[in-house]
Formats: C-alpha cells, structure tokens, sequence
C-alpha cells in the first residue's frame, strides 16, 4: 500500500477523480519512484487510463494533444492553475521498425500489458485508485538495491528504442557522490546496440545528454558512457576527456570534457553542431571556453577591472567555473569600486586633441586610451587627456598598440 493522502495534492486528486468517474486510471512514473524512496517527488504526476484520448479532452477541455497517436495528451485545468498532468491511454506497442517508435500501437484496458512495455522495472510500476501498488517486474526491488533493470529481455528493449541507452545512465543519478548500478544485461544490451543511437534524433539525444550534465554525478556518468562506447557513437571523431572539475553548469561541463581537441571555437562549433542540437546560446558558450581553454589568469588590479568591464555576466560566470580560478574570483568579487563604464574620450574629442582623422589608427587608439580609462579607473576628463598627450600617436606602428580586450 501507498498512502497517496500524504504526497498528492488536491488538484492531482482532482485530475485523478474525474478520470476515475469515467473510467480506470493509474498513477505512473517517476513520481512513484520518489514516494517509495520517501522524497518529495520533484516530478509530474503522470496518469495511465483506460480512456481515450478524445474522451480525455472531453473532460478537461483545456487538455494539449501532444501525441495522440500515441495515446498521450497534457490535461489542464480550468482556472488559475499552471500545473500539467501527462495521461495516456493504456496501449500495447507492436513491432519497433524504425529503432525508436512503435509501427502500431493498439489501445487496450490491462495495466499489466501497459507496464510490460516500458523500458526499466524502476518505471513499471502502478498505483490503483486503492493505493495498492502493482509491480509485476521487482521495480520496487530494483529501486531499493539502486539497480537500472531493463523490463523483460535488455536487448529487445534496447534494439526497440535506440533512446533508451541514455535514459538508462540518466536513471543512474542519485544524491552527489551515489549512483544506481546498470544489470549486466541491461549493460551488456547497451554495448551490443549503441548503433542504435544512429537512429534517435540529435533532439532527443541533445535533450539527454543536458540532463545527464545537469545531473548529480555528471562527471561518473559520462565515464561509465565513454567506457561503454556510446559517446564514441555519438561524437565519434572528437576527443572526450572525462575530467571532474567540481560544479559547474552543464556547458561548462561539456567545453571542459573538449579541451583536448585541437580546434578553435569556431572549427569546434561547427563540428559540435552537426553532432548536437544545441542551441545558439550554448554553441556561443562553448566556443568561448574552448577558445580560452588554454588561458593563464592574471590577477591584477588592471586586469580585473577589464574582466568586470569588458565581458558579459555569462562569460564571467562560465570562465570562471572553467578555469575553477578561485583566487581571480575571489579578487573580482571583493572589486566594490565603481567603474565608469562608458569612454571619457570619444572619437571627436580624440580627433579635436590628435588631428587623428577618422580611420583604423583612430577606432585603435579610441581602444586603446579606453583600456587605459578602465585599468586606471579614471574618471576625470583632464587626467585622460593628460594621458593621450603622453601618448605618442605619431607612431607608425599603431596596430601593435595594446587591444580594447580581456585577457
């Protein structure tokens, strides 16, 4: 028995009351594995029923028809509440054509037959309307002894859905430091099937793979993936350095685990893209950390106040966890000074003072007088024209002039 009183709330009950008055319905999903490790279950209340999609949508009119051929639907309530509940009708899966969705699927009433297709015994588990649990396959065994069980033969049900390997090292992950162990089967399945992967969209591997990053044990995971072949499947040619650098987010994570490649950020991008579906913002990421993977910090005050300046807080924020460069953090962090962010000299006054007209000479020392601004933490108009008067801008070897940059 699970006592359901105590973990659902009223509007669960409420989903799950009104699609009991029409018909069966059964709580399914991660949010059984949380209540039988008594934790507050952080995931959704996923709902399987013996009721169609169609009749679904007639009792909550707001329900999203996400997939369903498929027999699954995103019921919402009426009102002001956000929440969402996943139902889907239970259904027997046919023959797997294309290694990752069923060529047919058959709609049917029997919870047992429902659970017997899904993927690990640890999300084969049901709880009826009287809070008994129906584990036909030992999840609830699996779940205490921290082992991912595939449901029935591993290798069927890795060659059905190529997916699959990698929800199986999601479902590794526990608290920091502790992690399930894979049945040998189930390993043995997935080293025998990682070509499978070929067939699962870059979407769904990308969506796994930042999971599997933002994760507990990431760096444990991705070992136990790269020793077992299926990073090599998923970025074959790429040099993959499981390397544990302490918490970072998930892109930082990645970058570090590329360093060793031999590109630029740009070659790496372009590579990482036909690889991953990543979006612009993490591309642009990774590439920044890749192309100053091979940065040394320098502490000073100078060099600080342009990191402050210069580079945006997500740039901060990621070098720094790349690099774990604690001193450099704790040296920027103590940086309480206000720095005027914007040039005292602009180009016409630059010109007015040099005779400089506009050009590249120019546009260099606008830079290059500015960097000077911010190391210096000027704030006073005279004393930057004091300084571009100490400046020889007669010099024919401007472009060697010091870069608006950091580092």
């Amino acid at each position: 028995m699970v006592d359901t009183k105590l973990y659902l709330a009223p509007e669960d009950n409420l989903v799950l009351n009104q699609l009991r008055e029409h018909g069966d319905a059964w709580i399914v999903g991660g949010w059984i594995r949380d209540t039988l490790m008594m934790i507050k279950s952080k995931n959704d209340l996923d709902i399987a029923t013996t009721l169609l999609p169609r009749e679904v949508m007639e009792i909550f009119p707001r329900t999203i028809p996400v997939g369903e051929e498929y027999g699954t639907v995103i019921v919402r309530l009426e009102g002001v509440s956000d929440r969402e509940w996943e139902v889907t009708t239970l259904r027997k899966d046919g023959s797997y054509g294309d290694g990752r969705r069923p060529d047919n699927v058959s709609f049917g009433t029997n919870i047992i037959d429902d659970l017997a297709r899904r993927d690990f015994t640890i999300n084969a588990m049901a709880i009826n309307k009287e809070d008994e649990l129906i584990d036909m396959f030992g999840g609830e065994e699996d779940l205490h002894h921290n082992i991912v069980r595939a449901v029935g033969d591993a290798n069927e049900r890795i060659a059905e859905d190529g997916l699959r390997i990698l929800r199986a090292f999601r479902y590794l992950d526990l608290e920091k430091d502790s992690l399930r162990t894979l049945d040998s089967d189930l390993e043995n399945a997935i080293q025998k099937n990682t070509h499978m992967l070929g067939k699962v969209s870059k979407e769904r591997i990308t969506d796994e793979i930042r999971k599997i990053l933002r994760s507990n044990n990431p760096y444990e995971i991705f070992y136990k993936m790269q020793k077992l072949g299926v990073l090599t499947e998923i970025m074959n040619d790429l040099d993959i350095d499981i390397e544990n650098c302490g918490r970072a987010e998930p892109m930082v994570i990645l970058a570090r685990f590329l360093k060793n490649n031999n590109y630029n950020g740009d070659e790496l991008s372009k590579i990482l893209k036909d690889k991953l579906k990543l979006t612009k913002k993490e591309i642009r990421c990774i590439s920044f950390l890749h192309e100053n993977r091979k940065l040394r910090f320098d502490n000073s005050i100078e060099s600080i106040r342009r990191f402050k300046v210069l580079l945006s807080e997500e740039q901060k924020r990621t070098i720094l966890q790349y690099h774990n460069a604690d001193d450099f953090a704790k040296k920027y962090n103590s940086l309480e000074e206000g720095i005027n962010m914007k040039p005292i000299l602009d180009g016409t006054k630059i010109f007015e003072i040099t005779g400089i007209k506009p050009s590249p000479k120019l546009g260099l020392l606008k830079d290059w007088i500015f960097r000077i601004q911010i190391e210096k933490n000027i704030q006073l108009e005279k004393e930057m024209i004091d300084i571009l008067n100490g400046i020889n801008w007669d010099d024919p070897e401007y472009h060697s002039w010091p870069k608006l940059c950091w580092p």
